[in-house]
Parts: structure tokens; C-alpha cells; sequence
């Protein structure tokens, strides 16, 4: 949950914070951020037209200067366009903290996984064999007004991954006639 939650005032992103923690090293490249028209899938999840205009950063996350991860994270267009989530300079305390500071915060997170192969981009990116299968994690975050403010789509060596979820449980209903 920490990747969900805006950071402290100076306090590093949660992924670098957490590495350095077990004592490794993380750091991201951006390779692209800007406007690009939204893919089918991330239409979809932000419930606006395919083709419409949405802010993507392309990272290739790496874990002890090795690639760990490929992740495209998108945004509406009217949330971040003209912010530093539209360019390629790091964001202090994450984009989370960004989005905080501008007034969209999460507070439901669905996400997806599946282990697929990789196509020949992602594996020479990933640097894997041709034979070892990838994780894609799809995350969409909204508001609680039920606003998608963000989708993320992860590519991950699935050898090297280890996905670890703790989640709250609704408390039970109460039925007619039970008590307290």
C-alpha cells in the first residue's frame, strides 16, 4: 500500500525508500513523458474515448542498475497536462504525492495480473530469455468520487518478482434482526 499513499514532504518515493531498506539500489529512467492519444485498454479503464489525449511516462524501473520493470503510467489529460507529471524529470515523493498536491487522491485501487510471454521489445528491454515468462500488472486508481485518476501497466520478469498484498476486509453487514 505505501505505492498508493502520497509521501511525507521530502521523503523519498515509496520504491526507492522500500529497496533502500533491504539495502539495494532503485532508480527509474524516463524514457518518454508527454501527450499521446489513450490505447484501447487505457481508454477503457479512465472511461474516455480511444484516441483522446492522456499524459504517459514511460519508465524502465531498475533494481541494482538491472532492469526490474517496464511501466507506462497514464493520466487524463485535464489532471495532468502542464504538470511535472507531463515531463521526464523525477518527481520528488512520487507521482502519488503529485497528485495529492493537486488535489486527486486514490482510495480505491483495482489491479490485475497476469503472466503472459513477452514480446521481443519487452524481453530485450528485460533482458530475459526467450523462453521465461513475464507478470503484467494493470492498475487503475480512483477517487472517491469514482474518478479514474491514474492507470499503470507493468511488465515484470516473473522469476524475479515476488507480488505481496495485505488488504483491509469490509467488516460483515449486519443482518435484519441480528444484534450488535
Amino acid at each position: 500500500m505505501p505505492y498508493l499513499r502520497p509521501r511525507p514532504q521530502g521523503a523519498p518515493d515509496a520504491w526507492s525508500a522500500e529497496t533502500a531498506a533491504q539495502g539495494r539500489r532503485a532508480r527509474q529512467k524516463i524514457v518518454h513523458a508527454g501527450e499521446t492519444p489513450a490505447p484501447e485498454t487505457v481508454a477503457e479503464l479512465l472511461r474516455i474515448p480511444v484516441g483522446e489525449t492522456v499524459i504517459v511516462r514511460r519508465r524502465m524501473m531498475l533494481l541494482d542498475d538491472h532492469p526490474h520493470e517496464l511501466t507506462d503510467t497514464y493520466y487524463p489529460a485535464h489532471i495532468a497536462r502542464g504538470t511535472r507529471l507531463a515531463g521526464t524529470a523525477k518527481i520528488p515523493g512520487g507521482a502519488v504525492t503529485l497528485l495529492a498536491e493537486l488535489g486527486h487522491v486514490g482510495a480505491t485501487v483495482h489491479e490485475d495480473v497476469i503472466a503472459r510471454m513477452p514480446g521481443r521489445e519487452e524481453r530485450e528491454a528485460l533482458q530475459t530469455a526467450p523462453d521465461e515468462p513475464v507478470l503484467q500488472l494493470t492498475r487503475l486508481t480512483l477517487q472517491s468520487d469514482g474518478q479514474a485518476i491514474q492507470v499503470d501497466l507493468m511488465v515484470m520478469p516473473g522469476h524475479r518478482q515476488r507480488l505481496h498484498y495485505e488488504m483491509a476486509l469490509p467488516k460483515e453487514p449486519q443482518t435484519a434482526g441480528s444484534s450488535g
